[in-house]
């Protein structure tokens, strides 16, 4: 099988403010679409096919080129087949196969992508875990895989072992040192048997699972959602199709690879086709251009609000000569894509949607600025989405008199569901669920438009305007999105209520001006034992950066409904705009590690930009 495929049409020199490659530099959008289609259909034919035999393929051909580059090491194609397979000798001696469960907590590098490829590639579930993760949190991600093995970075021991000490979580844990070697830092002994010749177990199938990756949904603690092999290959060929990636390509990837797009999307559509991953520990708007430009990077892997960063980076930071041909990714609003791509003279911008568990896709290979995609009529067999009415009170889809759910108009915002097809040879149609079976259960909308039928629902509001380009609207529930990740705000709300002082506490997003997303700002009842420094010091411990509230709202008493349940619509609503009453508003600033009153000066500031966010 030929996992090389060549690009169509004519050629033209691309890049940003210099470099060329001869690529074309328009295509019309039912190429993209095509290629796309090429690529996960030849991924598709072999069942039984993981990542790894399929860079043991691209090895076969290209032993010596470069796969994965960290600040570190580099691999070539087949250094990252043999370090893969020092991994799955040591799951096999440890009596890990088919169905065993390991976590992996470490920091983006080369060996993050080679423990999770060797692991899976014997028929182990790799669980990737939240690294900003402390305390109670981590402790549910661990006990929610029902892991047997945890391998973590030497430097985070510490915080690992002391939080599953906590909350009474068994599993051996095993820390890496940045070199090949795991070492047993605790647990039982095992004696198992080597198996030199063969590296997978027969039986793997693309209907395994072979990662666990957490989101955080619209309530509660985070969920582990299975990813099957299936759907990473057909993530890698999709997107090796839409971004049109050949061996010549280098893709910058500063994006967090305990996520499925930064851990899974760029790094399988990357190695499908024989071209390199430029891998970093985290974002830098300082250092970008410079490491974009040294690394000789061709694709940018984003989310929004990096984008939005690389705008206000000072004129010290401005671009050297690039050869960025295309920028790959989501979030990025109308307005920031417009100067973005016009200030760094991006040549291409694909935007899409779409869920690590869910089977909504969406790609805008047109480049309209502000969509997050349009379904091209020939292949809306395969991509069923709708967007449904909701109960605006309840939340809820609305019915009909025969009980089916009713279809939004052109412009109305609704729920976007995907119909679910679990015979479908086609990975992505599917729904695999949580290790949660509740959780799972929760997602199937049942009876929708039809007797029978099964549809996937997102979460996340959206509108499909006359000519069928849809546009992301907002998350439903009580979740909201701050610097790229999901916040469930009853977990926030759930963290604040353990801080001695605090009677009552409802946690929400708020828009700040400037900022992409809505910052987490919480409504707090406290007696007088409340602290605010305290309070700092206890969510610091409890929660994740982009987790913990920025502004903090203290009140007198919080509205409860019928049930009892706390009402936290009317405060989202008034935002960073309170009314003048005993409420008092206070800025929890990163900066200063203290908290400020926010104050009309305060939030003046943080609008200009002055106090960054």
């Amino acid at each position: 099988m030929d996992l090389t495929l060549a690009s169509g049409g004519g050629s033209a020199s691309v890049g940003g403010t210099g470099g060329s490659s001869t690529r074309p530099v328009q295509e019309k959008p039912l190429q993209h679409w095509l290629r796309a289609l090429q690529w996960s259909q030849s991924l598709e034919q072999d069942e039984a096919a993981t990542l790894l035999s399929i860079v043991e393929r691209q090895a076969a051909g290209r032993r010596d080129a470069l796969a994965l580059v960290d600040e570190r090491a580099q691999l070539t194609y087949g250094e990252v087949v043999a370090r893969a397979t020092v991994y799955a000798d040591w799951a096999l001696s440890e009596d890990l196969g088919h169905g065993s469960v390991v976590c992996l907590i470490m920091p983006n590098c080369v060996d993050y992508v080679a423990i999770w490829l060797g692991l899976t590639h014997i028929g182990c579930v790799v669980a990737l875990i939240n690294t900003n993760l402390v305390g109670a949190g981590l402790a549910h991600c661990v006990q929610a895989a029902r892991c047997s093995h945890v391998i973590v970075d030497d430097a985070w021991y510490g915080r690992v072992s002391e939080a599953l000490d906590a909350h009474s979580v068994a599993a051996d844990l095993w820390t890496h040192d940045g070199s090949l070697h795991l070492r047993r830092a605790r647990g039982h002994d095992r004696h198992g048997t080597r198996h030199e010749e063969q590296h997978r177990p027969a039986g793997i199938s693309a209907a395994d699972a072979a990662l666990l990756i957490f989101t955080s949904g619209t309530t509660g603690l985070p969920k582990a959602a299975y990813v099957t092999h299936g759907r990473i290959l057909e993530w890698s060929g999709w997107f090796a199709g839409m971004m049109d990636a050949q061996p010549e390509d280098r893709l910058y990837d500063c994006l967090p690879m305990y996520h499925s797009v930064g851990g899974v999307v760029a790094v399988g559509a990357m190695l499908v086709a024989g071209a390199s991953l430029v891998i970093r520990r985290q974002f830098s708007a300082s250092r970008f251009w410079s490491d974009v430009t040294e690394n000789d990077c061709t694709i940018f892997q984003y989310i929004g609000e990096l984008c939005r960063y690389l705008l206000h980076t000072g004129d010290e930071d401005r671009p050297r000569p690039h050869r960025l041909r295309l920028c790959c990714g989501n979030g990025l609003r109308r307005e920031v894509w417009t100067e973005f791509q016009a200030r760094f003279k991006i040549p291409r911008i694909l935007e899409y949607y779409a869920a690590t568990e869910g089977n909504v896709s969406l790609y805008n290979c047109e480049g309209k600025p502000g969509a997050i995609g349009r379904i091209p009529p020939f292949l809306a067999h395969r991509f069923p989405v709708a967007i449904i009415r909701l109960d605006e009170t309840t939340g809820l889809p609305v019915r009909d008199a025969d009980g089916r759910c009713i279809a939004c108009d052109a412009d109305e915002t609704g729920e976007a569901i995907g119909r679910i097809d679990q015979s479908s040879r086609h990975a992505a149609r599917r729904f695999d669920g949580y290790t949660d079976a509740a959780a799972s259960g929760r997602k199937r909308l049942h009876d929708v438009f039809a007797s029978g039928d099964i549809w996937f629902r997102t979460g996340d509001l959206m509108r499909r305007d006359r000519l069928g380009y849809f546009y992301f609207v907002d998350r439903l529930g009580f979740s909201f999105r701050w610097k790229g990740e999901n916040v469930s705000a009853v977990e926030v709300a759930a963290a604040i209520m353990k801080c001695e002082g605090v009677v009552d506490a409802v946690a929400y997003g708020v828009a700040v001006p400037g900022a992409e997303g809505r910052a987490g700002m919480a409504a707090v009842v406290g007696n007088e034992r409340l602290s605010l420094q305290v309070l700092k010091t206890h969510i610091a411990a409890e929660l994740p950066a982009f987790a913990r509230p920025l502004f903090i709202r203290l009140c007198r008493s919080i509205p409860q409904t019928g049930t009892f349940k706390l009402k936290t619509e009317d405060f989202a609503r008034e935002g960073l705009a309170p009314p003048a009453v005993p409420d008092s508003l206070w800025f929890n600033d990163p900066a200063s590690e203290s908290m400020l009153p926010c104050d009309s000066d305060c939030l003046s500031k943080i609008a200009s930009g002055a106090i960054r966010l």
